[in-house]
């Protein structure tokens, strides 16, 4: 299974301000430090803000901050909310199967069982979790962490 590309940016962005929880970012700072598209960004955070997990202001001195402490953002929802298609193979979209072994096929259930072991694994993980390397991701990131105050 392949995350899309708008999940693994929405992972990203908020993972970024996961590191700094209590600092503003802007679009510009966020797709400099990943070396990723400004205008596929702004979609992202758009998106992100849309759906809750980030509050953003416009304008001279504008940005956008975590919407929620990083312990309560789950990656297993932010991927499955993130991502517009689950459909492992052509039978999982029943609108549009057209597998002649479909109703007598097993493989379904055992890629069915995956599915939600992959989701199931993301679930038992928060923001929190993902960046408490918070000393190797920032420098990586450069961003300096010296003036956040640690929770």
């Amino acid at each position: 299974m392949q995350l899309t590309l708008h999940t693994d940016y929405s992972l990203r962005v908020l993972m970024y301000l996961g590191i700094r929880p209590n600092q503003q970012a802007t679009i510009p700072e966020i797709a400099k430090s990943y070396g990723i598209s400004r205008n596929h960004l702004a979609k992202v955070v758009h998106n992100l803000a849309n759906m809750g997990y980030i509050n953003t202001s416009r304008g001279k001195g504008g940005g956008m901050l975590l919407a929620y402490n990083p312990k309560d953002i789950n990656i297993g929802d932010v991927v499955q909310k993130t991502e517009t298609d689950f459909n492992l193979v052509e039978c999982f979209d029943k609108n549009n199967n057209t597998c002649p072994i479909f109703p007598g096929c097993a493989l379904i259930k055992a890629l069915n069982d995956a599915k939600s072991s992959f989701i199931g694994v993301l679930s038992q993980y928060t923001l929190a979790d993902v960046v408490a390397n918070t000393h190797q991701l920032a420098p990586l990131l450069k961003i300096d962490i010296s003036s956040i105050e640690k929770n």
